[in-house]
């Protein structure tokens, strides 16, 4: 039976870099798309409502799909469930890229849209609609995709090094999903609509190859469940396993609350942008690199703050500067100065998400850990959903009430308040000294069952 590599004490293992160029070239695609997807929306609609529903099909599969999914990544091989994804994203996003291409001959360019001349084309409440469509489809597969991915690190390198492997895996991903990626859909844009589309194609597709050329067996570990699947009865045991852990817990509504309000300010982002910040395409993929700067920092030194000042007093900070990020954001209207503070968005939520996703690796259970982690992150990523509507309601409400800058100002500056209350809960419950213990009790319940097997 082929065995899983196991990595050196003096690096991650070849399995680890093969799993890291396939996620660095997915995540170069979604940079393309995150500006190419909301730039084409604004090509067909004005509304905030509207547009914002582009990012909420994209996060709805979060709220639908995440509890089934984990069910699907503890009894199948992971490896063969990321690649599958993969090219059920090529497959999806290669379509709509030939939609763009027959529809962009009517588009406005992407200077018209930024000057606020562009005329709505013919027909585009049909392209709207299938952009709906789309968004909708590719989640469903990311949700799948990126839930097994997580569960699938704890089997290429140890667990002593997952924080490690963690940063390197954040950094190289948002480095290319907001430095490289953004601005280049910006310039792609103004030579096809449908070329970035295309190209982020193209990555899906590299990326499935990447990831089947794995070695080794990555098949749930333990007490895994067989035969027919009885849904109810797996998704509550991956429910009440995470309810039952007070950190995770905690942590998993936390997640959920800042989620929810970071989708809320920047579902209608792209309007601020455009708007307020004056940007053309190529500035606002440039505007949202920002965000790979400040990572890149955090993703080389996350695992070193986290050891120097402990791991709680790590994730209060990035709270407390995430939420003071979203204010300024909504208070501000230099470019340059916005830049500045997106750049402290992607260092601490690199740290954050380095310390509690490795976190959540070493203490639960291999053969819980796609039910548990989709519990969690089923909380993280579905409130993003309702943190989106919540945002282009706040807008068009506000649009009413307000000027229309104050309007899109507004979800920004309720998410910054709204982070002073999740600050108040945080401080008595992540403590350095409960998630250390909460790691010391994992590792002994671990060390108990290999016991067991071998007796």
């Amino acid at each position: 039976m082929t065995t899983v590599e196991t990595p050196t004490k003096a690096g991650l293992g070849r399995n680890y870099w093969k799993l890291w160029s396939a996620s660095v070239v997915s995540n170069f695609g979604d940079g393309l798309s995150a500006v190419a997807i909301p730039w084409l929306a604004t090509a067909v609609t004005r509304d905030p409502m509207q547009i914002a529903l582009v990012t909420l099909a994209t996060r709805l599969p979060w709220l639908l799909f995440s509890l089934p999914a984990g069910v699907i990544s503890d009894r199948l091989d992971r490896r063969k469930l990321v690649a599958v994804m993969d090219i059920a994203r090529f497959a999806v996003m290669g379509a709509f890229a030939f939609v763009v291409l027959a529809w962009q001959s009517d588009l406005p360019t992407p200077d018209q849209i930024a000057g606020g001349t562009a005329d709505v084309p013919e027909n585009g409440a049909v392209l709207l609609g299938l952009l709906y469509l789309m968004a909708f489809l590719l989640g469903m597969a990311e949700v799948l995709r990126d839930n097994t991915a997580q569960t699938l690190l704890p089997s290429v390198v140890a667990k002593d090094r997952l924080e490690k492997a963690n940063g390197r895996l954040w950094g190289a991903e948002v480095v290319v999903n907001n430095f490289v990626g953004p601005p280049l859909a910006g310039l792609l844009l103004g030579l096809a609509f449908a070329l970035p589309f295309f190209i982020n194609a193209g990555t899906f597709g590299i990326a499935a190859a990447l990831v089947f050329m794995l070695a080794g067996q990555f098949a749930p570990k333990g007490k895994v469940s067989s035969g027919r699947i009885n849904w109810k009865t797996e998704i509550a045991e991956g429910v009440r396993w995470l309810w039952n852990h007070h950190l995770l817990r905690s942590l998993a509504f936390l997640l959920g609350a800042a989620n929810g309000l970071q989708a809320a300010a920047m579902a209608i982002y792209v309007l601020l942008a455009q708007e307020i910040l004056g940007l053309n395409a190529t500035e606002f993929g440039i505007m949202l690199s920002g965000v790979a700067v400040g990572a890149v920092a955090g993703s080389l030194v996350a695992h070193r703050v986290s050891v120097r000042i402990g791991p709680g007093a790590s994730l209060i900070v990035s709270l407390v500067v995430l939420g003071g990020t979203l204010g300024a954001i909504g208070l501000l209207s230099s470019p340059i100065i916005v830049y500045v503070v997106f750049v402290f968005e992607g260092f601490f939520t690199v740290l954050w998400n380095v310390i509690t996703v490795s976190m959540r690796q070493t203490i639960i259970p291999d053969h819980l850990l796609g039910r548990v982690n989709s519990v969690y992150r089923f909380f993280g990523w579905g409130a993003l959903s309702v943190g989106t509507l919540l945002g282009g309601v706040l807008v068009t409400v506000g649009d009413v009430w307000l000027s229309r800058e104050n309007a899109l100002r507004l979800p920004f500056l309720v998410a910054a308040a709204l982070h002073v209350v999740m600050v108040i809960y945080a401080l008595p419950r992540l403590t350095t000294a409960r998630i250390e213990a909460a790691k010391a009790a994992a590792a002994a319940q671990a060390s108990n069952a290999e016991d067991s097997v071998d007796s």
